[in-house]
């Protein structure tokens, strides 16, 4: 949570044209916190209970809370991109995985399409 809210938060500041998206929710309180975000993919049973829900839903995330926050523009080159990354063990293993599952989940659709052929 804290990951995407603060890439949302660097990209929008910085006016860098891209979409943000969270994922691999556990609980509709994460996806809450992350109310505004560009993208969010949401399993079937956390959109039920969002849908099941009376709540009122806050805005968590916009392009102009980002405009006014207080970070400055990284300079990056490739080595220290890497570094940081690196250094950076939550983000270094969620992409990692998350790249990971996303290349099987490509597959499986491949299997399923070919398979509907």
């Amino acid at each position: 949570m804290q990951s995407v809210q603060e890439i949302y938060t660097y990209y929008k500041k910085f006016d860098i044209p891209t979409e943000v998206m969270g994922a691999s929710f556990r609980n509709t309180g994460q996806i809450l916190e992350l109310a505004g975000c560009d993208c969010l993919t949401i399993s079937p049973e956390l959109m039920e209970e969002l849908a099941n829900s009376n709540e009122p839903v806050e805005r968590k995330l916009s392009p102009e809370k980002a405009k006014s926050a207080k970070i400055d523009r990284l300079q990056l080159d490739e080595k220290k991109f890497r570094w940081m990354l690196n250094d950076n063990a939550m983000a270094y293993e969620k992409t990692g995985e998350g790249i990971r599952k996303f290349a099987a989940d490509v597959v499986k659709l491949e299997k399923f399409v070919a398979s509907k052929l």
